[in-house]
């Protein structure tokens, strides 16, 4: 039911929490003036999850754009080929090469290490953690009714552990010999043979440490957000009370748990095969001519652990962007999210799937045809819970009213991307059609729009919604209004076009396109899909200028509860201390999505259940 004509609650919130808290004194060691006496210990090490969060995002800001330039500059390659980039030489150094004409070019071995960190750096620093990492620490307490995290000391070595990790993998890029440039995936025997590549040296050995620091800090973080979920949840707060979110954030650390030890091991594996002169992924290797005395390995065990991390890493990203885009639709609708139980059985069924389809990744790996039979139809079984997800979320949004806000257009396109990605999708998961389109631009326009660009939306959706509650101020609706169509419009600009190269056989991964009469015909395409990526990525500066403008110089927030939800998070102060509640915990009486009940607009977690209510949870 719609929520026009209804009214806003008369109560408030805070009176109820005074009344009907409770005491909690789990946390009372971490709090008080003296924990938070230096800017040091209340900025940079801080221990307080709200803090933390903020410094993931910030972080993973940092990353999105190194990542996204990147990207600009290896698009400016294969769109403009013969365009001189002698202007980028005093950025990259001698990575631009330029004749006696002034003409420059890139060097071929530094594109190809532009394209492995800029994958590196978007699926690991900023989609996982800048995502997952941000929005776990900072809505888990506050919406379960928790003080903190479980253990706050591991909260903030988590996120020291992933800036550790960048600090390495940032020093890669200044290697004279230069970044890691043998794939995102780093496949043996790129990843293991230094005298491969430039780029396989001192490159591939930060590349792997800063990895290796990047899982440890992921299993920090996913112990404490488990654990701050199954033993902090305040009274009343039963599992089926619990937003949608903190079930996304829940069901991905489980998956990170599980899925990340198996890629250390692959890593370490690999370290050994590098430095130790063992041959767990090597065999028959000859290098000049030369046979190299590594034999009874197999690279394809590598692509085994790999993708067993590599496909729930896939979820690990987009679980939490659903989570997020299913609260801000039901919010931003004034509706009760339609389906609540449908939608949790789809979350766990997604993690189920997510670790018995990874080689689909592999079809082209020489894999047996009747094993892959089986990875095909569960791979096409996962797209069930996904279809369930979505027809919620339209359901949610039919008959709704839909405030068309920054949030709600995000987790709107958020929906529309997941949509189209998913469904290319399809095609890639059954191995007959995935032998044609294997390697080529099919396949990265597909997982870039279901995996990277849907899950910024994701991102976006909830920087715009919890922005108040993170900085006590919001930000600029009509640049958010701005980023999002151009960013909407522009994201299907760049990545549709790819469908058509990649059904017209042309390979991703190249340096040139100049030397292929078959692929000369779409030089103008390249240029076009350049020149929408580099307006898509000035509008992403758009959006970072607002973000920090905004902390500082955005309009202050007055209301505790600006956007009328009825989770606990905004039941706290517009701009909570350590420890969120300054007096009782609040105590839930209800589940998180009562919109539009009653004759009530919405009514909040902490509202006793009256026995004259329509209907209770």
């Amino acid at each position: 039911m719609a929520a026009t004509n209804l009214v806003k609650p008369d109560y408030d919130p805070a009176l109820l929490i005074e009344e009907q808290g409770y005491e909690d004194h789990f946390h009372d060691h971490h709090h008080g003036d003296k924990y938070q006496s230096s800017f040091i210990t209340h900025y940079i090490f801080s221990q307080d999850h709200k803090i933390i969060a903020k410094q993931f995002l910030i972080t993973g800001i940092f990353w999105a754009i190194i990542g996204a330039a990147m990207s600009i500059i290896f698009r400016l390659q294969l769109g403009f080929p013969e365009e001189s980039l002698a202007w980028l030489k005093p950025l990259l150094g001698k990575w631009i090469t330029v004749n006696e004409a002034g003409i420059g070019t890139l060097d071929p071995q530094f594109y190809y290490a532009l394209v492995t960190m800029h994958g590196t750096i978007l699926v690991f620093f900023v989609l996982t953690a800048g995502l997952s990492g941000t929005f776990s620490n900072l809505l888990i307490p506050l919406q379960v009714g928790a003080r903190d995290m479980a253990s706050p000391l591991l909260n903030m070595l988590s996120y020291w552990f992933f800036f550790l990790a960048g600090v390495v993998m940032f020093a890669s890029l200044f290697l004279s010999t230069g970044p890691f440039s043998g794939g995102w995936t780093a496949y043996p025997p790129l990843s293991i043979l230094p005298q491969a590549s430039t780029g396989s040296g001192a490159g591939m050995t930060l590349w792997t440490v800063s990895l290796v620091l990047f899982v440890v800090s992921v299993l920090l973080g996913g112990i404490n957000y488990i654990t701050t979920v199954l033993n902090l949840r305040t009274k009343g707060m039963t599992m089926w009370r619990l937003p949608l979110t903190i079930w996304a954030f829940f069901v991905t650390a489980i998956i990170g748990l599980l899925s990340f030890p198996v890629l250390a091991s692959a890593f370490f594996l690999v370290i050994f095969d590098r430095e130790l002169g063992t041959s767990f992924f090597l065999s028959d290797i000859y290098v000049g001519g030369e046979a190299l005395d590594r034999v009874g390995g197999s690279p394809i065990l590598y692509q085994h652990l790999f993708w067993f991390l590599g496909h729930p890493e896939v979820y690990i990203i987009i679980l939490p962007a659903m989570g997020l885009v299913s609260e801000v639709l039901s919010v931003h609708a004034r509706k009760p999210i339609f389906g609540y139980k449908a939608m949790v059985y789809s979350i766990l069924a997604i993690a189920f799937l997510s670790f018995i389809v990874w080689a689909h990744h592999m079809f082209m790996a020489g894999v047996n045809p009747f094993i892959t039979n089986i990875f095909v139809v569960f791979t096409l079984i996962i797209a069930v819970p996904s279809a369930v997800k979505v027809f919620n979320w339209i359901t949610t949004l039919y008959g709704g009213n839909i405030r068309f806000n920054s949030a709600s257009l995000f987790a709107i396109g958020f929906v529309s991307m997941f949509i189209s990605g998913g469904l290319t999708g399809i095609f890639l998961g059954n191995s007959a059609i995935d032998i044609q389109m294997h390697d080529t631009y099919f396949v990265v326009a597909h997982f870039h729009i279901v995996m990277g660009i849907a899950a910024f939306f994701g991102m976006f959706a909830g920087i715009y919604n919890w922005f108040p509650k993170m900085y006590s101020r919001f930000m600029n609706e009509t640049l958010g209004k701005i980023h999002f169509w151009g960013t909407f419009i522009g994201a299907y600009l760049i990545f549709w076009p790819m469908h058509y190269l990649g059904m017209a056989g042309v390979p991703r991964r190249y340096y040139s396109f100049e030397g292929f009469d078959a692929f000369s015909h779409f030089d103008d395409m390249n240029k076009f899909i350049t020149v929408s990526a580099i307006i898509v990525f000035g509008l992403q500066i758009l959006f970072v200028v607002n973000f920090f403008y905004s902390i500082w110089k955005g309009k202050k927030v007055t209301s505790k509860n600006p956007w009328g939800a009825t989770t606990l998070e905004w039941t706290t102060p517009i701009t909570p201390g350590h420890g969120n509640w300054p007096g009782k915990i609040p105590v839930v009486h209800r589940w998180a999505y009562d919109y539009g009940k009653d004759g009530n607009e919405y009514i909040p977690q902490v509202l006793p259940v009256s026995e004259d209510e329509s209907e209770a949870h």
